[in-house]
């Protein structure tokens, strides 16, 4: 992730409704400018797109709305410790199916400096130009 520097990675599950599963099954997700919050002791996901289920009916689900995560008390605490701490804050990395059930990887990040996010893209595009000088033939 381009803006922040993940510190530690958790998996929870995600409270879905039934369109909303075939929705994410045929790939209509989006996590960008998602992030979690403790609210009341529970976890939400908010901010998470998930487009409308392409065979749905008047009863499809609302696109943009906030989702339960599933975790342990033990672990709400502790990212609720976390999010405390000055610049950290909770933000999805992935979303996968796991034994048919829907996950999402939570990591706790620091937001990144303007110069940091600079220092990245140099080194991801010094890579690159690397990889292709020795993909060249001599």
């Amino acid at each position: 992730m381009r803006d922040f520097h993940i510190e530690e990675n958790f998996e929870a599950g995600i409270k879905l409704t039934g369109t909303e599963i075939k929705a994410v099954r045929e790939g209509r997700v989006n996590l960008a400018d998602s992030f979690a919050l403790v609210e009341g002791g529970e976890l939400f996901l908010h901010n998470m797109h998930i487009g409308p289920y392409s065979h749905g009916s008047i009863y499809n689900h609302e696109a943009r709305r906030s989702r339960k995560l599933l975790l342990h008390k033990k672990e709400i605490d502790y990212l609720y410790g976390k999010t405390r701490e000055q610049g950290y804050t909770l933000v999805p990395v992935k979303l996968y199916f796991k034994r048919g059930w829907v996950k999402v990887d939570l990591a706790v990040a620091k937001g990144k400096r303007e110069y940091d996010k600079r220092e990245t893209v140099k080194k991801r595009d010094a890579e690159r130009k690397m990889r292709q000088a020795m993909k060249r033939p001599r």
